[in-house]
């Protein structure tokens, strides 16, 4: 029964983000935003949606502080795993396509945050301000310096033309709804989750990794895949990156919100995700870079190895992760 509510409400959340991502497509046709913005920002903070109350609701319901913790990293580990097998599955266009620069800036963002989290975790809430951790302070402000960088980033691709009757003002609307529907089966999962990992004896931080991980990113894996197959892998590129920015100044509200102790937490689980984490960041960074420094040898015929290479590192970073963990 438990195993059939979390597939129930894994299910709600998928379709509720399938046609969240559809409204958020449509605003980026129907306004004058930076696509940049609308693919790093606005659709990852409604993909990351499930991520934010299912991590509030772990802090506040549960106190499982490192459930929060196994969320967010897992979340982050598996989203840069879902982008690796899009491009490996659609190489040849994610070649030809046009990806931003500010999407690699998020990534140098993110290697930053990994570093400041894994030293956190080691030192606890030795340094703090006003029980608020010194490190979430400053995750935050990363967040915010990497939201004014890609609203700034005019050098999207053509959106296309909508082919939707609906209004701005009409789509607005049903996105709050959708996002309501979204956030109510969200901590729907967080509560089963936790029932779960008490059933299998497992670590919170790996019961978060393995089933809030997954389930809480089943938005950003339904979006991507369908803007994968429209080619637009910029977009694509832009919710994954910017979901896992969004994703770590969640740590900044469960810092305000548990006033226990410290959210940064030793555990070899949290370490895992944090290293494994850091090395896709790093291995996604590199291709971006390299395809920039292809795009720059028009004359040349660009080779794909080098993005199916990055892909499977990983892959097999994630497989690894989950094989030391289990």
């Amino acid at each position: 029964m438990i195993y059939a509510l979390y597939g129930i409400f894994a299910a709600f959340v998928i379709g509720f983000s399938i046609k969240l991502s559809y409204y958020v497509d449509e605003l980026d046709k129907k306004t004058n935003l930076s696509g940049a913005f609308i693919g790093g920002v606005m659709l990852a903070a409604v993909t990351s949606l499930p991520e934010l109350f299912t991590s509030i609701s772990s802090t506040i319901f549960l106190n499982e502080v490192q459930l929060v913790s196994g969320n967010i990293l897992g979340s982050n580990v598996f989203n840069l795993t879902i982008l690796a097998v899009l491009v490996l599955v659609g190489v040849k266009r994610f070649k030809s396509s046009v990806v931003t620069s500010s999407h690699r800036n998020t990534l140098k963002l993110l290697m930053v945050i990994y570093v400041m989290v894994f030293v956190a975790n080691y030192i606890g809430r030795e340094f703090s301000f006003f029980s608020v951790s010194i490190f979430s302070i400053a995750i935050m402000l990363l967040y915010i310096f990497g939201v004014k960088a890609m609203s700034g980033d005019e050098s999207a691709e053509d959106s296309g033309e909508s082919n939707c009757n609906l209004t701005v003002k009409q789509i607005y609307v049903r996105f709050t709804l959708l996002s309501i529907g979204l956030i109510v089966f969200s901590i729907g999962i967080t509560i089963v989750t936790d029932m779960i990992a008490k059933e299998l004896n497992l670590g919170v931080t790996l019961a978060g990794a393995l089933f809030l991980g997954v389930a809480t990113s089943l938005p950003e894996l339904t979006s991507s895949i369908s803007l994968a197959k429209k080619g637009n892998f910029n977009a694509m590129i832009g919710n994954i990156v910017g979901s896992n920015l969004f994703n770590f100044c969640i740590l900044f509200l469960a810092d305000i919100l548990y006033i226990k102790g410290s959210i940064y937490q030793p555990s070899n689980q949290g370490y895992l995700l944090i290293i494994f984490g850091f090395i896709c960041t790093v291995v996604a960074y590199g291709m971006l870079k390299i395809k920039k420094e292809q795009a720059k040898e028009i004359h040349k015929v660009s080779s794909s190895l080098p993005y199916v290479l990055a892909s499977m590192a990983i892959v097999a970073s994630y497989v690894t992760y989950l094989t030391m963990s289990i």
